[in-house]
């Protein structure tokens, strides 16, 4: 099996203020300071990044954004662009995650836009998708993920894939405390590792990282880890405390 580097992600969401992000990204420093075989990524809210970026600067942590637009510039009131990111100091973005489909009406078609913006600008995209309870109840899972793909990605070339993140998120783990089983989370991961190979060959699909979201916490991230699929995770809820988040990154 092809060797690819974990990558843990924390998404911090709408938490922290610009203070409490600084003092947060500078215990965890201190806490990950020690790791060399991982990559490390934060997700604060657009209000922080420039300031932890600095904190973080010439450590293993990596910075991300939580959402982006498509356009560079223009009349769009509350959107964050390519170019500011990638000012603000941000290596990644998260798109496509399910709170912003949910609640923000974001499709595939938007967010195939978005992540053509982010590789053209030098972000890496980590793309986020999963079924809800209720597809994956109807036998769903597997059609609802192809579509998220297909679409996802459509009118990539493969270049443009190759720095392409995986984060497949069951909606109906995400802040219930439930987490797939190691079956359910491997047969996913599997299944989403083949799309890639249908759609960009065996190489790509090789060597992209697919990441676990789903309540990862310090207490099931190992056996999530040994799973031969499974390339990270996407932490949410447990990324917020240094201590915790830590514990998951040295798994």
């Amino acid at each position: 099996m092809e060797y690819r580097v974990p990558l843990i992600a924390g998404n911090w969401k709408m938490f922290k203020t610009c203070s409490e992000a600084v003092a947060s990204a500078t215990r965890l420093t201190e806490l990950v300071s020690d790791i060399d075989n991982v990559d490390v990524m934060i997700a604060p809210t657009y209000t922080s990044l420039a300031l932890v970026s600095e904190i973080i600067r010439n450590t293993r942590i990596n910075l991300g954004a939580q959402n982006i637009f498509w356009e560079n510039e223009g009349a769009f009131t509350g959107e964050i662009s390519a170019p500011m990111l990638v000012s603000a100091g941000c290596q990644y973005v998260i798109i496509g995650h399910s709170e912003r489909r949910q609640y923000f009406g974001e499709t595939d078609d938007s967010v195939n836009k978005r992540i053509k913006a982010a590789i053209a600008a030098g972000l890496i995209p980590i793309l986020c998708v999963g079924e809800t309870e209720i597809q994956r109840d109807e036998k769903k899972t597997f059609s609802v993920l192809d579509k998220q793909i297909k679409k996802g990605l459509e009118g990539l070339s493969l270049d443009e894939h190759c720095s392409l993140v995986i984060a497949y998120e069951p909606v109906w783990a995400i802040g219930t405390g439930k987490t797939a089983t190691p079956d359910q989370v491997q047969e996913v991961h599997a299944y989403l590792r083949g799309l890639i190979r249908k759609g960009f060959g065996n190489l790509h699909a090789n060597a992209t990282r697919i990441l676990y979201g789903g309540s990862v916490k310090p207490d099931n991230v190992s056996e999530l880890m040994s799973l031969p699929d499974v390339d990270g995770a996407l932490v949410g809820g447990a990324s917020l405390q240094p201590d915790s988040f830590s514990k998951i990154i040295h798994y």
